[in-house]
C-alpha cells in the first residue's frame, strides 16, 4: 500500500519539482507559485530546480530515473511529455511511461501578425497567403518548438505556405515581429498579449475552444471557421515510472487545492494561464490526445531533431 501524501511528507524530505527549462519563463513561474502553497504539506520544504537543455530532455531524464516515491516530480510544458518522442530520433527516457499527476494550467497559442501585414482576420490572412505563396515569413521559438508546430498545423489545415524563420526563443522572435522584420508568429498568449494591448502587433485569433479571459475581444479560430486549429501549451506535473497511482492521486489533490487559492489563480491568469488541476486520469487522457495530435503534425511536416 502506498504511503499517503502527508505521511510520506513527515519524513521531512523536500519535494523537488524539476523544471526542465531555464528560470524566468512561464514553465518556471507557475510551479514556483504552487510551491509556496505546498509548504505546509512538506515540512522539508519545496524546491523548484531548473535543469534546462536539449528541449527539456535533460531534466526529464533526471526525473525519469528518480525513485518513484513522490518526492521528485517533473513540472513541464508539452515537450518532454507529449512532443519530443516524435521529434528526436532517440531519447534516453520513455515519455509513454510517465505517471500523470495533473495538468496545472493551459495557455493558448495565438496568431500574432506584424502591424505591417495588410490583414485583419484569419480569412484575410489565408487569402493573402494563397495570393503570395512562400513570400510571408513566420517566426518560431526554434525548430520543433510549439510555435513552429502550430505554424505547421495552420499551413496543413489551410493549404498555405509560409517561409519559416526559427529563432532562439520567444524574445528575439517577438522583437523581429514588432519591428516588422517577420510577418507572423504563433506565440504563447502570455508573451504577445501585452504588445496587443499596446497596439504594437495584432492578434487575429486564439487557438483554443473558447476566448481567453485575457483577450476577450479576440475571436477563436473556431469562430473564424477553422475548427481544427486548436493549440494550447499545457503545464503538467508527472511522476517517474512505477509511482503508485494512489500516491499520484494524493499529490494531485494537494496541487488542485493549491490552485484554488485566490492569489494563485490571479497570478496564473496574469501569466495568461488558465488554472486546471485535473485528475491523473483526465490529465493522462489529455496528454495522450495531445501526443497523437502533434505526432500527426510532425510526421506530415517531416520535422526531426537530433
Amino acid at each position: 500500500m502506498a504511503l499517503p501524501f502527508p505521511a510520506a511528507a513527515q519524513q521531512d524530505r523536500p519535494l523537488k519539482l524539476i523544471v526542465p527549462f531555464s528560470a524566468g519563463g512561464t514553465a518556471d513561474v507557475l510551479p514556483r507559485l504552487l510551491g509556496e502553497k505546498l509548504r505546509t504539506a512538506y515540512p522539508g520544504g519545496v524546491v523548484i530546480e531548473n535543469k534546462p537543455g536539449a528541449g527539456g530532455n535533460i531534466g526529464a531524464d533526471f526525473v525519469f530515473r528518480s525513485e518513484p516515491d513522490g518526492f521528485t516530480l517533473l513540472a513541464s510544458p508539452p515537450g518532454p511529455v507529449a512532443i519530443n518522442q516524435n521529434l528526436y530520433r532517440k531519447l534516453s527516457f520513455e515519455p509513454a511511461r510517465w505517471v500523470p499527476v495533473t495538468v496545472i494550467a493551459t495557455v493558448p497559442n495565438v496568431l500574432a501578425v506584424s502591424n505591417k501585414l495588410p490583414v485583419q482576420n484569419v480569412g484575410e490572412l489565408i487569402a493573402h497567403l494563397k495570393a503570395n505563396p512562400g513570400k510571408v515569413s513566420v517566426a518560431s521559438q526554434g525548430n520543433g518548438s510549439t510555435s513552429h508546430l502550430t505554424a505547421a498545423m495552420f499551413m496543413q489545415l489551410t493549404g498555405t505556405e509560409m517561409n519559416h524563420i526559427p529563432y532562439k526563443g520567444t524574445a528575439p522572435a517577438l522583437v523581429d515581429l514588432l519591428g516588422g522584420n517577420v510577418d507572423v508568429f504563433f506565440d504563447n498568449l502570455s508573451s504577445s498579449a501585452p504588445h496587443q494591448h499596446a497596439g504594437k502587433l495584432r492578434i487575429l485569433a486564439v487557438a483554443d475552444d473558447q476566448r481567453s479571459r485575457v483577450l476577450p475581444q479576440v475571436p477563436t479560430f473556431v469562430e473564424q471557421k477553422l475548427p481544427g486549429m486548436q493549440a494550447v501549451t499545457f503545464f503538467s506535473v508527472v511522476a517517474p515510472p512505477g509511482t503508485p497511482p494512489a500516491l499520484a492521486a494524493t499529490i494531485q489533490k494537494q496541487l488542485a487545492q493549491a490552485l484554488t487559492a485566490p492569489d494563485v489563480r490571479q497570478k496564473f491568469l496574469e501569466q495568461g494561464a488558465e488554472p486546471r488541476g485535473w485528475t491523473p486520469e483526465d490529465s493522462g487522457a489529455f496528454i495522450q490526445r495531445e501526443t497523437q495530435k502533434w505526432a500527426k503534425v510532425i510526421k506530415t511536416a517531416n520535422v526531426t531533431l537530433d
